[in-house]
């Protein structure tokens, strides 16, 4: 490019005054204009470039399901896919399926759901090959099972971006942990699924790959931030998939979508290979869970993973194989249970899924008593906010350097660009006004130094401790608990941060949490919708309100919850939730 086409162009992008003030300023402001022009440029290329990849996989994907729907026409796609996974797998081993027809099916159902809500990044084009050399010997519990994957869970050759431009064209080595156990277990992983920008956030957009949108509702988002794999699983387009989970990231699109999604403990699957926008953060840890259309599905799918193959893969994971019989154990449970956090007032159908499912339980003969986690609005700010955000979310704003910033995340992410002193000074303004803005804020700003950083973890320590001091004085198996929902419209996932409480929460004190769909909303929790004032009264709880309006028809869960490594009694209990709804709804 010569010097007048670089003219041309600052004057396009910057205007007239540009060009003035590099007269004024001289040649050192001209260079900087002209580098902030390259660099624009650039990104605009490597999101081209990103999107060509997207769509050329996309399009080799539907030129073979062409070439295979010649060659079998007879394939009834429509009775393999309303298959369970273990109905799947049932039938995949004893021969009555073949992999290839089950692989065509979910693949043409994926590109379908795909075209509707932009759920997916890419078709894992090696996926052909794997079908073709998959073994005779049908070993592996998912054997012939097509998975698809979060973008952040890595598969060899494919960038894991987390939504950020910066992190475009560095393809990954070397496949996780699991993916390489999934292959071994005879699963397909075939398809990488959307994320929002940054992954801290969640709703599912970002300026690479777009808005994914939901499956129950155009006009609504699919949560996040494993948003793809909600929307895909929900749509159809997947029986099987995996997420990751900081903050309600399985949990919260599970519950937007209508589908099952598990958050393990910590530790016990492979975190080796799962991206994340940044490391070093240690006060509230991320985990990586399945999501699927059923309870059976995701113990099925834990009871796979947890084998030697993970175990040697990675020697940090603990060696415990999923245990089946605490997981079809019947006896009766001692469940504690919660309407409204008292920091924020759920939605009438969030809270009416907890009241209709404590009666449930009773009828069946558990035991339900009121209980409630401590000092909610202190651990949310000081606890988990400002541990994610220890270092001043300074970590944050390096990986969106050179990124436009997607509108999901934009009213979110904007205090984050302002100097430390600033974000302080305009906190203590905020305080009388809004306390929770002026927490949030202040949370942002981060520990200080390392002493204080120490000190925060000591904090988090204690207040596990406490946690399970009162989990255990009132002798509970398990925990009842209200999940974000229903579905938002689009962009208020940025502007309702605090509703996070029911879910970040159990990922700083590392419990394991699941979600089932219960129920879908009604016009009577619409009517009651329109009274809604929230705890504080002030522009969050307006602003939730305003989020879920227009919700009638969608799914509504609830979140099941246990003590850290009872991943098994946690996923006993969704089964039982389950199981009841179905009874009930006989």
């Amino acid at each position: 490019m010569d010097l007048k086409q670089i003219l041309r162009e600052v004057e396009l992008h910057y205007g007239t005054a540009a060009l003035v003030t590099g007269a004024v300023c001289g040649v050192g402001a001209l260079i900087v204009l002209v580098q902030k022009l390259s660099s624009h440029q650039k990104t605009k290329e490597k999101i081209r470039r990103a999107r060509a990849r997207r769509d050329e996989s996309l399009q080799r994907a539907e030129q073979a399901l062409l070439q295979y729907k010649n060659l079998h026409p007879m394939t009834d796609s429509a009775y393999i896919l309303a298959l369970s996974l273990p109905e799947l797998t049932k039938q995949l081993q004893e021969g009555s399926l073949s992999p290839e027809d089950v692989f065509y099916s979910y693949l043409e159902k994926t590109l379908d759901v795909n075209k509707k809500l932009n759920c997916c990044t890419g078709i894992l084009l090696e996926s052909f090959d794997q079908l073709k050399t998959l073994s005779s010997s049908k070993k592996g519990l998912l054997y012939g099972v097509p998975v698809s994957i979060k973008e952040n869970i890595t598969y060899k050759n494919y960038d894991n971006t987390c939504g950020v431009v910066s992190n475009l064209e560095q393809p990954a080595e070397t496949n996780s942990v699991l993916v390489e156990v999934l292959k071994r277990q005879g699963a397909i992983p075939f398809v990488k699924t959307n994320v929002p920008q940054s992954l801290l956030n969640y709703d599912c957009g970002n300026p690479i790959y777009g808005q994914t949108l939901n499956p129950h509702n155009l006009k609504k988002t699919c949560g996040g931030s494993s948003g793809g794999e909600g929307a895909l699983i929900g749509g159809g387009g997947s029986v099987l998939g995996f997420g990751s989970d900081i903050g309600g990231s399985i949990r919260i699109p599970s519950s937007f979508c209508g589908i099952c999604g598990f958050k393990p403990t910590v530790g016990r699957l492979s975190a080796q290979g799962v991206a994340s926008l940044y490391g070093g953060q240690k006060s509230v840890l991320a985990t990586t869970g399945p999501m699927a259309r059923d309870v059976d599905s995701l113990a099925l799918c834990m009871q796979a993973m947890l084998n030697d193959d993970m175990f040697t893969l990675d020697p940090s994971v603990p060696p415990m194989p999923f245990n089946m019989q605490i997981y079809r154990s019947a006896k009766p449970l001692r469940i504690g249970y919660l309407e409204n956090d008292g920091f924020c007032q759920p939605s009438p159908s969030m809270a009416r899924a907890v009241r209709e499912v404590k009666v449930l339980l009773e009828k069946a003969g558990h035991t339900l008593v009121p209980f409630s986690l401590q000092k909610v609005s202190q651990s949310f700010y000081e606890l988990v906010v400002r541990g994610v955000a220890a270092d001043g979310a300074t970590s944050v704003i390096e990986k969106l350097e050179g990124s436009p910033l997607d509108p999901t995340i934009r009213t979110q992410v904007y205090p984050m660009y302002l100097p430390v002193w600033l974000r302080k000074v305009i906190a203590f303004l905020l305080k009388p006004l809004s306390p929770r803005s002026s927490a949030m804020l202040n949370a942002f700003c981060g520990v200080g130094s390392v002493a204080d950083l120490w000190k925060q973890h000591v904090a988090v320590e204690d207040y596990v401790q406490e946690t399970v001091a009162d989990w255990r004085r009132c002798n509970l198996d398990a925990l009842l608990y209200p999940v974000i929902g229903p579905a938002y419209n689009f962009y208020y996932c940025c502007k309702n941060t605090q509703i996070c409480s029911y879910t970040m929460l159990f990922n700083l004190l590392n419990f394991p949490a699941g979600v089932v769909p219960v129920s879908t909303v009604t016009a009577e929790d619409e009517e009651e919708l329109k009274y809604y004032k929230g705890n504080y009264q002030d522009l969050w709880d307006k602003s939730f309100k305003e989020a879920v309006t227009g919700a009638e028809g969608l799914p509504v869960g609830v979140q099941c919850v246990t003590l850290p490594w009872q991943d098994e009694l946690c996923l006993r209990f969704m089964k039982e939730v389950e199981e009841l709804v179905k009874q009930k709804r006989k």
